[in-house]
This record gives C-alpha cells, sequence and structure tokens, in this order.
C-alpha cells in the first residue's frame, strides 16, 4: 500500500449479544430438599411404631410357643386372644383423664402402642395374606379331582351365602354375621381378618365374635370329626376330603389329619379352600363399594379399586407358585413367614376388643353353630356321594 492511498475506515466493532440475565424470582424445577422439620417427624413417626411393634413381637413369640405344645390352637387365634386379654385385664385400652372445665384427654399404655399395633393390624395384615397365596400349590389342588373341588365349591359358597341371611332372622348385626360367614366357610382367622380389612367394618367386636365361634367350633371338630367318621365308616380319602372341607383353620385341619394319618389329603383340601379367599372378598369388596359409591360420590380419581390390592397380590402369588419356579427353600419358610405375620396383625386386633361386650354376644355363637353345621353337614353328603 502506498503512502497515498488511505486505509479504508473499519466498521464499529458490534458489542457481544449477550443472554439477558436471569430474573432473581425464576422458580426452581426441582423439588426442595426435605427441611429438618420434615426429616424430624418421619424420624419421630417411625421411632412411635416401636413401642406397639415391640409387644406385638413378644405375643407372636408367645403365640408360637403356645402352638408349639398345642397345635390345634393356631398362632393367630392365640395372639388375637392374648391381645384381647392384655387390653381387658393389664390395662392397655385408654383411660380417660379429666380435665379442667370438663376437659380432659386420654392417656394409658395403649396410646403409646397404638401407632405400632395400627401398623401391624393394617399392613402387616395385607403383607401376610398376599404371602398366604404362596402356599397354594395349584397342581396339587387340581389333583384331587373334580369330584372333591365340586364338594368343597358347593360347600364353602353356600354357608357363605345363607349364613347372613340366618344372621339377619336371629337379629346379629350384618357386620358380624358377614364375618361369621368368612370365617366358617373358608378359612378362619385369616379370611375374617381379609373380610374386615377390604369392606372396612368398623366394629372390632364383631370381628371377636367371630374368631371366638371358628376357635369354639373347630377345636370341638377335632375330637367330633374322627369319631364321627369312625361311626360312619368313611374311607381313609373321605376322611380327608371331609375335614379339609368342614374344619375351619388350617391349624385344626392338620391336628386331625395328624392323628387319623390323612394329613396330606385334608390339607390339601383345605388350601383348596382357601383359594376361594380371593374371590368371595373380591365380590364382597365390590358390593360393599357399589353401595358406597350410590351413597356419597368421590371427587374424580378418588375411587377406590374394586379389587382390594392385597386380594390381587394373593392372586399374584398363587399364579407365581403355580410357575414351580419357587425355590423349595423359599415355599418351606412361606408358612412360617405367614403365620408371624397374621400373628402379629390380629394381637393388634384383639388389642381393640371389649370382653364384655364380647360376653353377651350368644346370638353370635349360635349363628356360628348353625353355619358350622351347614358346612359339615353340606361337605359331609357330598364326600359320601362323590368320593
Amino acid at each position: 500500500m502506498t503512502a497515498g492511498t488511505q486505509r479504508p475506515a473499519m466498521p464499529p466493532a458490534l458489542p457481544p449479544t449477550l443472554p439477558p440475565a436471569l430474573p432473581s424470582t425464576l422458580p426452581s424445577t426441582l423439588p426442595p430438599a426435605p427441611g429438618p422439620a420434615v426429616l424430624g417427624a418421619s424420624a419421630a413417626a417411625t421411632r412411635a411404631l416401636w413401642p406397639g411393634l415391640a409387644m406385638a413381637a413378644l405375643a407372636v413369640a408367645f403365640a408360637l410357643l403356645v402352638n408349639r405344645y398345642v397345635p390345634a390352637l393356631s398362632p393367630a387365634v392365640v395372639a388375637v386372644a392374648s391381645g384381647a386379654a392384655l387390653a381387658n385385664l393389664a390395662g392397655v385400652r385408654e383411660r380417660f383423664l379429666p380435665g379442667p372445665a370438663g376437659g380432659g384427654r386420654r392417656t394409658g399404655v395403649r396410646e403409646r402402642l397404638q401407632p405400632g399395633l395400627a401398623f401391624a393390624s393394617r399392613r402387616l395384615l395385607r403383607v401376610a395374606i398376599a404371602l398366604l397365596g404362596l402356599q397354594i400349590a395349584l397342581p396339587q389342588v387340581l389333583a384331587l379331582g373334580w369330584q372333591t373341588l365340586a364338594v368343597v365349591t358347593v360347600a364353602t359358597g353356600l354357608t357363605f351365602a345363607v349364613t347372613p341371611a340366618i344372621g339377619r332372622r336371629l337379629g346379629v348385626s350384618p357386620g358380624a354375621s358377614l364375618l361369621v360367614a368368612t370365617g366358617v366357610s373358608i378359612c378362619g382367622a385369616a379370611a375374617i381378618a381379609a373380610m374386615r380389612e377390604s369392606t372396612d367394618l368398623p366394629d372390632e367386636d364383631d370381628a371377636a365374635g367371630a374368631l371366638g365361634v371358628v376357635v369354639l367350633y373347630g377345636t370341638g371338630a377335632i375330637a367330633l370329626v374322627p369319631l364321627l367318621a369312625s361311626l360312619m365308616h368313611l374311607s381313609p380319602a373321605q376322611l380327608g376330603a371331609w375335614t379339609g372341607a368342614a374344619v375351619h383353620e388350617v391349624a385344626q385341619v392338620a391336628a386331625i389329619g395328624a392323628a387319623s394319618g390323612v394329613l396330606a389329603g385334608a390339607v390339601t383340601v383345605k388350601l383348596a379352600r382357601v383359594l376361594l379367599l380371593a374371590p368371595l372378598v373380591a365380590l364382597t369388596s365390590y358390593r360393599h363399594l357399589h353401595r358406597h359409591l350410590h351413597r356419597h360420590r368421590p371427587a374424580r380419581g378418588a375411587r377406590p379399586p374394586i379389587v382390594p390390592l392385597f386380594v390381587a397380590a394373593f392372586l399374584a402369588m398363587v399364579a407365581v407358585r403355580g410357575t414351580g419356579l419357587v425355590p423349595a427353600v423359599v415355599t418351606d419358610a412361606v408358612p412360617v413367614v405367614t403365620n408371624v405375620l397374621m400373628a402379629a396383625a390380629l394381637f393388634g386386633l384383639g388389642t381393640g376388643i371389649d370382653v364384655r361386650k364380647l360376653a353377651k354376644g350368644g346370638r353370635v355363637v349360635l349363628l356360628g353353630g348353625i353355619a358350622t353345621a351347614i358346612i359339615a353337614a353340606t361337605s359331609l353328603a357330598g364326600v359320601a356321594l362323590l368320593v
């Protein structure tokens, strides 16, 4: 470039384009971290469970010990009786302390035990019912043959259907009638607890009456069923089928079967009855829900499930066991775990029972006797004709 030529003027440099500053009020898209107050409340709620759960653990240990020496009494039955005894004799039920100006507060041991007992009687119960499905091996149940399965289905269905109607004639409350029908026709304490949970029956004394019926007549069956079978000259196969189809608790069926040499057949027939727990509880829950929705229209999205989730889990466990893929170590351990969880749940239920009210329940005992006679006579006639 020569000295006479001028350099062309360069355009002024543009300022860099920076993004606008973010406003200080921009909301965060991440949820805030839980503060100390939230974490403290969660820890306090967890600590509140331990007294009740520790008491339930002691009751379960006692129930297992009794069951070891008296096999006819299942851990669940012993646990609910222990809960009722503790509540009514040892002061676990709440006491009302009067305060100034007519006020007052509730106190007592039960106040500290309540969170853990409520957790056991609801959450642990649902897990126990679900695990109950792992005890049912469908191939063994189907191997019983259509004759035995027909006897089980007819006897169970008939007893479950007619017992509430008889209860109305006797003046028994609908809740107690339903629970007696469930316990007698299906599988005793486990069925009563499952039905009560799925239908939200509030009266614990109804459940206590039904459990008393199961203990009373199921224990009597341990002596009567083998005696009557001997008088009627039933074959071992017929005795096993009648025991499994008529006696209430699995432990009671096992006691009869072990004493009579028909343990395997009797327990397998009993498990076929246990399998009917899911459809009968689901059907009753659906009818209960249907009536509730007609009376109260819930908000959109607030409808409870038609089939209780723990019943669906029970069926899922039955299906899993039916695949044959469950290891033997698991199937061997499941009955023990189920008994422990069920006993803990029913101990929590037992602490809410008022024995004074239960003692006045003579009509419930009568209803239980009638229901027991129905399922015993129906299943005996079926066994005599078909097995």
